[in-house]
């Protein structure tokens, strides 16, 4: 198939194009070293971001506008033959440099300014009878030229995406292994992290249909609410990592309709990259224990999943339990603890606490508010009531030694 397609290319391109004259094959060989001088100067007159590169950069572009110029000499002399070629000959010298130098459509204006060198130096190389049949070569040359460069950049694309991609899964991984800060630093500055605090980690399902096109939708979405942004899908749930976010908790529920079903649990803030490993650990744990929580709100945190999470196995979430509500509690006055603990026992009863412990209701009221502003947990609120009785489970067992 491909062989029948080259061959009736060759006859439209023997039809439309007579064969050269040798005199200006000769002289257009002899004017490569002039174009090629004349195009450098041009580029440099013309293109003011050409100017602004590195000299080794400028050097891997003058080298591929030089083999270009050769390459197209080359081709003239035998106008017939397709040139397919045209990728390895010509961007073969420098793929790499080129793609990662300039744009896509800089390369083209590269182009463009070289085939305006090439067309300026016509009547110089050919006779006016063969001028015309020079000007229509030079453009369909340039056209393959062009095509192939849209080719090299595609393909140096989709290379690039695929190592990003596992390079974003390494950083995740290492993440989650709970590497040090120089490693773990490292990772994030290969793949262009710049960040350093406020980061939030979110653990959701990964979407059934086409997890690409979902890792696309949330990077864009991402890099207008995060300065830095990272996704991995880990098989059927995917991170989402985002620092120094512009929106609060509330709005990240914007994130949530491009994750699968189920629910979407983001961590604490970690508030520098050490402080990322126990983030995640929590996100992850939440996510695992999301659904003995039916009613939870989505997305939820992973702070709010504490007793869940507790029962699940997870040693954060107990920790949490213990030092942030059960011990400020103990070493709080006014007997907060046994009045919480009456509280709880009692079916939530005010009246029937104040009789228990011999005091007025209103008492019973005063150390209820304390607690909530001891703890953050409010007890008159049946799901906080529950994050507080687990950590009143939490810590008896603790001071059992259990």
């Amino acid at each position: 198939m491909v062989p029948e397609t080259e061959s009736i290319a060759a006859a439209r391109a023997r039809a439309a194009s007579p064969a050269p004259s040798a005199e200006t094959v000769k002289r257009l060989k002899n004017h490569i070293g002039v174009l090629s001088t004349t195009a450098l100067k041009y580029l440099d007159q013309q293109l003011p971001w050409y100017r602004s590169l590195e000299p080794n950069e400028r050097a891997a572009l003058g080298l591929i506008a030089q083999k270009g110029i050769s390459t197209f000499v080359t081709w003239y002399e035998d106008p017939s033959s397709i040139p397919s070629w045209v990728v390895t000959d010509v961007f073969g010298a420098a793929p790499t440099e080129l793609t990662r130098s300039i744009s896509l459509q800089k390369a083209l204006g590269l182009l463009r300014t070289i085939v305006e060198v090439v067309e300026s130096q016509v009547p110089d190389i050919a006779p006016e009878a063969e001028q015309a049949a020079l000007r229509e070569a030079v453009l369909r040359y340039s056209r393959e030229v062009a095509f192939a460069a849209a080719d090299v950049y595609a393909r140096a694309a989709e290379t690039r995406g695929a190592w990003d991609s596992r390079l974003e899964a390494h950083v995740v991984d290492a993440v989650m292994h709970g590497e040090g800060h120089d490693s773990l630093s490292s990772r994030l500055a290969a793949i262009g992290w710049k960040s350093q605090s406020n980061i939030r980690i979110l653990v959701g399902a990964t979407p059934g249909s086409n997890s690409v096109s979902f890792v696309s939708a949330i990077r864009r979405l991402a890099t207008r609410y995060a300065r830095d942004s990272l996704v991995s899908v880990l098989g059927d749930r995917s991170v989402l990592m985002l620092s120094d976010t512009k929106f609060e908790e509330a709005d990240l529920g914007r994130l949530a309709r491009f994750f699968g079903p189920g629910p979407l649990v983001y961590s604490p803030l970690a508030a520098t990259v050490t402080d990322m490993p126990q983030a995640a650990q929590a996100a992850i744990a939440g996510y695992a224990a999301a659904c003995a929580w039916p009613q939870a709100p989505n997305p939820v945190g992973a702070d709010d999943l504490w007793p869940e999470r507790a029962f699940n196995g997870d040693p954060l979430a107990r920790t949490a339990l213990l030092e942030r509500i059960y011990r400020p509690l103990q070493q709080a006055s006014n007997g907060l603890l046994e009045t919480l603990s009456s509280y709880l026992a009692l079916g939530h009863s005010l009246e029937g606490t104040a009789r228990g412990m011999f005091v007025h209701a209103n008492t019973v009221r005063y150390r209820l508010k304390r607690v909530s502003e001891v703890t953050g947990w409010d007890p008159l609120s049946p799901r906080d009531a529950f994050v507080l009785q687990s950590a009143l489970v939490v810590g008896r067992l603790a001071d059992s030694g259990q």
